[in-house]
């Protein structure tokens, strides 16, 4: 359904088959910056948990381009951003930039119109436009904003080489990485294998899932069957897209643990991880962390991202703080 804002400017309802259309076609006009909301994500979070909420996923037109699409779900009078914290590790709009304040004054025009009284937003970096763009366009329109920062992100801006990367690192920390990883190869013949075929990923799945609950507690309570539902499905979608990589650390043969991480753009994504504690005292939970980066590191990424969280590993490793925010705007 197709509303018209003014004379050139038009919102239109979408599915999410024809948000994913769009995004596979050549020269669409808006890029999609943040990876939590590309359609594959969307689609895997809306299929496992988006039960109790109604779809209000939006186009908004400006002769006849689309300038921007606000993935957005709707309770009663509030709406909020499609995903979670608990498996989204920020969240945005997918708004052409040099359109964003226009994209988001319109956007505000139609909440109104249409009785939505509050739009609640979180996870949201210090960098996103809704922190950027929208929050700014909300406050000169006149809407009461207000924001928290509540969560910390952690990233790492890539040298060009593995060596270069340990230089980076404190004395200390260069020195047990290089120890962790000889008594690593002393205990065995090591191997680091990416799995990121379609035809293979479904079966190494399954050996994530083990490593994924068998180091803590916590993870294996977090995996119930509708998580697990949602990391088989992301994991297919992903993998079509060939943004998927997971990373098995192999003793002998054998995977001693896993990372499961998402290569989109520049950035190389560290999502998850698990490993077999009865190999804790060789450290290779966060061997295989390391590893990884070393592998983004030969293939030309520019940055890595440790997401949501404050574990210490991520300093220790050279990650830096980003900031992710709680942002409420109220339209009336």
């Amino acid at each position: 359904m197709v509303k018209i804002l003014n004379n050139s400017y038009t919102v239109e309802s979408q599915t999410l088959d024809s948000v994913f259309s769009y995004w596979q076609r050549d020269g669409n006009s808006i890029p999609w910056r943040c990876l939590f909301v590309l359609p594959g994500w969307l689609n895997a979070w809306w299929k496992c948990f988006g039960q109790n909420f109604d779809l209000y996923l939006l186009s908004i037109g400006h002769k006849d381009r689309t300038i921007g699409i606000a993935p957005l779900q709707k309770k009663d009078d509030t709406v909020r951003l499609i995903g979670d914290k608990s498996v989204c590790d920020n969240l945005d709009f997918i708004v052409a930039p040099e359109k964003a304040s226009v994209f988001f004054q319109q956007l505000i025009k139609y909440l109104q119109k249409d009785g939505i009284k509050r739009l609640e937003l979180e996870p949201v970096r210090s960098d996103s436009l809704v922190f950027t763009r929208l929050l700014p366009v909300a406050d000169e329109i006149g809407c009461k904003i207000s924001y928290e920062c509540n969560d910390m992100s952690f990233e790492l801006a890539l040298p060009e080489s593995w060596d270069a990367y340990l230089d980076m690192l404190t004395g200390k920390e260069r020195h047990e990485i290089r120890r962790k990883l000889r008594r690593l190869n002393e205990a065995g013949r090591v191997t680091y294998r990416l799995v990121e075929e379609s035809d293979s990923v479904q079966k190494e799945m399954e050996k994530f899932f083990m490593l994924f609950g068998s180091n803590r507690p916590d993870k294996a309570v977090f995996m119930t069957d509708k998580m697990n539902a949602f990391f088989r499905y992301l994991a297919e979608t992903l993998t079509e897209a060939r943004i998927l990589k997971l990373f098995f650390l192999e003793l002998e043969g054998k995977a001693i643990a896993a990372v499961m991480c998402f290569d989109y753009q520049s950035t190389l994504y560290l999502y998850n991880n698990g490993y077999d504690n009865r190999f804790s005292s060789l450290s290779v939970g966060v061997l295989s962390k390391v590893l990884s980066i070393k592998k983004s590191i030969q293939s030309g990424k520019r940055t890595y991202d440790f997401l949501k969280g404050s574990e210490d590993y991520k300093q220790r490793l050279g990650g830096q703080p980003v900031q992710l925010y709680r942002c409420l705007v109220e339209l009336t």
